[in-house]
């Protein structure tokens, strides 16, 4: 049977990010904690590899307690990482990962910054990192963000000498060292400085040191914060607020305990002035760093402290004067003119006019109750269709409002200036109807638009790189006039709808292709010459007409071709093509669906993932899939599976032929295990499954009676029984890294290596990523180990396969990536993959007795 379509598999429960609305929050401490930080002028960045990486207790003391401007810079998105939670891999991995990150940063107050670089999996040293990432580009984008961000401080999580024990760590920490320096040089990447940006010096780059298990790189000589403390307004302390930013990182299991009291966190000068007192030491982050500038916080503190509690929007007429004020002396025309300022310091005027401006009239729309939103009556629509939006508006008090004017991507939709007075009566929500506007753009993210490899993405161009999402998504802005003050808010366009069970639920908007094309299968194996029917799930977004075909692809045949009439937005049918190899030989090949729509042709299909942590994310992947002409045989048919942490073994099994049927408790400790060919235990399953533990004398009993059981790999840390097998051996954080590192063949006659299929070292060629993870040692000698592995100038190891036979049967545990390498169709994973699915019988087998 084939599996489900790929493409369409998604979680449809509720999604609590998606209940917040689309304003910022305005609530009473909100409002006491802004004004605290309109006071600050000061930025600080923290630099480090991954999500996850960063240090949640301290972004939260930076951004919530110093209310300095707190960016986090994760070079990558986790694309390589674990998935505890889903089979998501790769690129749907890292954006369900930004997405955590997201959340993360609304929860510790910290913005969100990334290179275009991708996790590609664990790597032993900074060399091969930055080889893969290509040093150049992923250094430019760190001096890209540094340009735009201007950080006094930067901090970076990991050192330069190896004890963050990843070669992503330490090359993040050499990065970051050349970065600070070449910010700040207009020899070096000068073609931003065309797009808006100037070359930056930070004061100092300072190394967070830690303690992480054995390895404690902290000392009492070091600089220190406590950033233990609590905060009343918000009625927590950092220790707290961290745990619930941490505790968002779900596929990596990082949930975390709320803390309390005092902690100290610890810093080594790597550049720049050591700070003796404080972090910011040498650095005015009040007003007086603006020449002219102190005037400003003085009148901020007097109408902070004249706030009333019971009545915000009497602080409103002293705010938008103060507004009026900055401006006048904030502007880059005055700074040149009265002041005299090296242009630096000109461009220092023109970015805290920018950052404290925007801080100003969120505080002013806060204190004055305003409320704006744009959504639409429906999530998805194809792109070139027209879209009619409602604006809503609210403010519980009475402020006079003239002149409104709602415009969507510059383009104006609402116009009302009635004798130059439009007035929002309090406490009445005001609702109105925008004229429609034209849809220009697929919302694919930024940087999954063009095809990629394995170490980074391709951007369009340079300046893209930073932003954690598209920053084109059709925005609505509210310009208005109140008394007297010019004044324009920017909001998101949303789909809003109520949920009978969850209430009212916001969720990204979709702009779509006009008509999907989601093929059944990843990938699509063959072991001989029969055809393949080859599924092709079309959805039309519009009305729309056309045709679906496949490319001509060499050495195969294709036979179909469909056309479409007359479809209406929601319709979904089906397409089948026959597909083929046209010769013996084995090869690989992409199949690429194409569908003309109304004169216009695309390549894209849909895929949806859904969470309850994050929003909802909706991408357009290339419409493709990849054909794998191999020699394989397969014995036995029947396959048990205990699901793990997630991934698509399953799948991959069942496009082979198997009958593979996903294992309850119940079946595994009441059932009749003997009708399965094999069981299999999915990855880190040991780590996930408590249950697993009470499971495992019955999977014992399976082998002892002449069982196969196959086991994959599992994390050293957090396993629910040590017994993982019939004798002793032991996980250990060891791998090959290297996918093309070379493998030794140490037991030819070994029956894994044979039977079915012969395996020999054409079959570790062109896998994906890496070979072998959470490798095993301490391996009693019953297990044999007919392979042994290594990355380049390391000792080579022979625990990525152990089996043993136990009783009538046979156990196997393997560390080999194979939930990696069966998607993505590599054919010498599925020869071995299946030949340690198939027990030899008896009077076949060569090799081991049972003991």
């Amino acid at each position: 049977m084939k599996r489900t379509l790929l493409f369409t598999i998604a979680l449809f429960i509720g999604i609590n990010n998606t209940k917040a609305q689309t304003a910022p929050p305005s609530d009473l401490g909100t409002i006491k904690q802004n004004f605290k930080k309109l006071n600050v002028l000061g930025s600080v960045l923290y630099i480090a590899a991954h999500p996850d990486d960063e240090n949640t207790r301290l972004l939260a003391y930076l951004a919530q307690e110093k209310h300095y401007r707190t960016g986090y810079l994760s070079l990558t998105r986790g694309d390589g990482g674990q998935n505890l939670i889903g089979n998501e891999q790769s690129e749907l991995l890292g954006l369900i990962r930004t997405q955590e990150l997201l959340a993360a940063r609304r929860v510790d107050g910290a913005e969100q910054f990334f290179s275009r670089a991708t996790d590609f999996g664990f790597s032993k040293n900074p060399e091969e990192t930055l080889k893969f990432w290509g040093k150049d580009k992923i250094l430019g984008d760190m001096v890209w963000v540094i340009r735009q961000f201007r950080p006094d401080v930067m901090i970076c999580r990991f050192p330069t000498t190896g004890e963050g024990g990843h070669g992503n760590h330490t090359a993040s920490a050499i990065l970051a060292q050349e970065a600070f320096s070449a910010a700040a040089d207009p020899k070096r990447y000068p073609e931003q400085l065309k797009h808006g940006v100037t070359v930056w010096q930070a004061k100092r780059l300072l190394w967070n040191t830690f303690s992480f298990g054995n390895v404690n790189t902290t000392s009492e000589d070091q600089f220190k914060l406590n950033v233990g403390g609590y905060n009343p307004t918000l009625g927590e302390s950092y220790g707290e607020i961290a745990a619930e930013s941490r505790s968002n990182h779900k596929t990596q299991g990082f949930g975390s305990a709320r803390q309390r009291g005092d902690a100290f966190e610890y810093f080594k000068t790597i550049l720049g002035d050591a700070p003796k007192t404080d972090l910011m030491d040498g650095v005015n982050t009040t007003w007086a760093r603006i020449p002219g500038g102190a005037p400003i916080g003085t009148e901020l503190a007097t109408v902070s402290k004249s706030f009333n509690d019971d009545e915000p929007s009497a602080s409103v007429p002293a705010l938008l004067k103060l507004l009026d004020k900055v401006d006048m002396e904030f502007g880059r025309d005055k700074a040149m003119q009265t002041v005299r300022l090296r242009p630096e310091a000109v461009e220092d005027y023109t970015y805290w006019h920018k950052q404290k401006t925007k801080e100003l009239k969120d505080l002013i729309a806060a204190c004055a109750g305003l409320w704006f939103e744009a959504y639409a009556p429906e999530q998805s629509y194809a792109v070139g269709d027209k879209l009619d939006l409602r604006a809503q508006m609210f403010t519980p008090f009475a402020l006079p409002m003239s002149d409104m004017q709602i415009s969507v991507d510059g383009t104006v939709l609402y116009l009302n200036i009635p004798d130059n007075a439009f007035v929002l009566s309090p406490g009445k929500l005001s609702t109105e109807q925008l004229r429609p506007f034209t849809l220009k753009k697929i919302t694919q993210p930024y940087w999954l638009e063009a095809p990629h490899g394995i170490a980074s993405y391709v951007l369009a161009n340079d300046t893209l790189a930073g932003p954690p999402e598209n920053t084109d998504a059709p925005t609505a802005k509210f310009e208005f006039t109140m008394d007297g003050r010019k004044l324009a808010y920017y909001r998101k366009v949303m789909y809003k709808y109520v949920d009978p069970a969850r209430g009212e639920i916001y969720q990204p908007l979709e702009i779509t292709p006009p008509v999907t094309a989601n093929i059944a299968e990843k990938t699509y194996v063959y072991n001989s010459a029969v055809p393949q029917v080859i599924q092709v799930k079309l959805k039309s977004f519009t009305n729309a007409s056309g045709s679906i075909s496949i490319k001509p692809i060499a050495g195969w045949k294709i036979t179909g071709a469909a056309n479409f009439a007359d479809k209406k937005k929601g319709d979904e049918w089906t397409a089948s093509f026959t597909v083929a190899p046209t010769d013996g030989k084995s090869n690989t090949a992409n199949l690429d669906v194409v569908v003309t729509a109304n004169g216009k042709t695309f390549s894209q299909g849909l895929l949806n993932i859904r969470y309850t942590h994050v929003p909802a994310i909706t991408i357009f992947p290339p419409a493709q899939a990849k054909l794998v002409n191999i020699d394989l045989k397969t014995a036995g048919k029947k396959i048990g599976y205990i699901a793990g942490a997630g991934d698509l073994i399953p799948d991959a099994l069942r496009e082979v032929g198997y009958d593979v049927h996903q294992l309850s408790e119940n079946e595994v400790i009441n059932g009749d295990l003997s009708a399965y060919n094999a069981i299999v235990v999915g990855v880190r399953a040991y780590n996930v499954n408590q249950r697993l533990a009470y499971q495992q004398p019955k999977l014992m009993e399976y082998v002892k009676n002449g069982g196969n059981l196959v086991v994959q790999y599992n994390n050293n840390n957090g396993l629910v029984t040590k017994n993982l097998g019939p004798y002793p051996f032991q996980p250990v954080n060891q791998r090959v890294t290297t996918e093309d590192s070379p493998v030794t063949i140490l037991d030819k006659d070994s029956p894994v290596l044979n039977y079915p299929n012969k395996i020999t070292q054409d079959d570790f060629k062109d896998w994906i990523q890496e070979r072998s993870v959470y490798m095993v040692s301490n391996i009693d000698p019953e297990y044999k180990t007919p392979l042994q592995m290594g990355d380049p100038g390391e000792p080579q190891s022979n625990g990525s396969l152990i089996v043993a036979n136990y009783g009538e049967g046979r156990f196997v545990y393997t560390s080999l990536v194979f939930f990696r390498e069966l998607p993505a169709g590599v054919p010498g994973a599925y020869r071995l993959f299946v030949n340690l699915l198939s027990k030899p019988p008896k009077k076949e087998g060569v090799g081991y007795k049972s003991k």
